[in-house]
């Protein structure tokens, strides 16, 4: 598909932002609320529209919706950064956005219609004459984006918040209540470096005191490479939740004989390792079961379908802690504050 008109074509790598702990406070940035979505470059020129995900593969099979919205703009020519997201209410959900990478185009297209998707937009490649922004400063081309917004007045664009005030964005950072995925700062006078880890990110990053339901050997290994993470419901059954891996070598001999002291079935009762999801490998049925005596404390960034996402990281052992009071309930995100939800609805 060519892009004739476009000095910025499909296949450019946007723009990455390195993980920190805390927001920079010297210099001239501008802070954004960290969107928990698909990360989206879109290209249009003419009837051409082209949706393309963070790892350059194209999207537009699985948010026809946005396709069929980009080609009703006035605009016939741009290219803009941003985030596909699918809204719940006040909340955000990632899993419906996962729910769209399906093979059946009679499945994508009924969710398409029941969850439609939206672009949360945050910078802009290539103006509507089609014209590479890409060197401009940060400062320019958010001017370019909010005028590009106001012209189009299109309910599939939303416009990102903007911060110049760090004490703003600490208050994002700090009051999510799981609306959001962390803050991220752009230098003011900063190009756009395609593929270039540029910007700096600080996620919101939860904590959670998991029992210890089984756990696995480490790949060729007699020692243990994961422990396999449970929280009870509801009915008093302990569900499989996620894992951790972050133990470190130096431990991991002793860790392997306490463990295989405590090697008993079932482990859990109610959701365990192996069963079908999205999430199974040719590993998730290799596991040990474990009598529930342990209790870890991990941490952990989301939790799409009552498990963690990804990969936690081990904190600590709580022996004080009974593995009754490892509930559910720590994983079920708070009603995002005021503040959090007025972003969603202005955005």
């Amino acid at each position: 598909m060519a892009f004739d008109r476009l000095e910025v074509k499909p296949g450019t790598p946007p723009m990455e932002a390195k993980l920190a702990e805390t927001l920079p406070d010297r210099g001239d940035w501008q802070f954004e609320p960290k969107w928990d979505g698909f990360r989206c470059l879109a290209f249009r020129d003419g009837d051409k529209v082209e949706l393309q995900s963070k790892a350059g593969k194209g999207l537009d099979r699985y948010f026809p919706e946005v396709v069929t919205a980009l080609r009703e703009v006035k605009a016939d020519r741009f290219a803009v950064d941003g985030e596909l997201l699918i809204s719940e209410g006040d909340h955000l959900s990632f899993e419906a956005l996962q729910m769209r990478l399906h093979p059946a185009e009679s499945r994508i297209r009924k969710l398409s219609v029941e969850t439609p998707a939206y672009l949360m937009l945050f910078d802009c490649l290539a103006d509507t004459k089609g014209r590479s922004l890409l060197s401009q400063p940060l400062s320019q081309r958010r001017a370019a984006l909010e005028a590009f917004y106001a012209a189009e007045n299109h309910p599939v664009f939303s416009l990102s918040p903007s911060t110049l005030g760090i004490a703003e964005a600490r208050a994002w950072l700090g009051r999510t209540g799981g609306a959001l995925d962390g803050v991220v700062a752009k230098a003011l006078d900063g190009a756009y470096l395609p593929g270039e880890r540029a910007m700096v990110k600080v996620k919101c990053l939860r904590t959670a005191d998991c029992v210890v339901g089984g756990f696995r050997y480490g790949t060729g290994s007699r020692e243990v490479g994961s422990l396999l993470l449970g929280l009870y419901d509801d009915q008093g059954r302990l569900n499989h939740v996620g894992f951790t891996s972050s133990i470190p070598a130096v431990e991991r001999p002793a860790l392997t004989k306490r463990l295989e002291k405590l090697v008993e079935p079932p482990g859990f009762t109610g959701k365990a390792p192996g069963g079908p999801s999205r999430w199974s490998t040719d590993r998730s049925a290799e596991w040990q079961p474990l009598r529930p005596e342990l209790v870890a404390e991990v941490r952990y960034d989301h939790v799409t379908g009552d498990r963690f996402r990804h990969g936690t990281k081990f904190l600590r052992w709580r022996p004080d802690k009974a593995v009754e009071q490892c509930r559910m309930e720590q994983l079920r995100p708070e009603a995002p504050p005021a503040e959090i939800a007025a972003l969603l609805k202005s955005a």
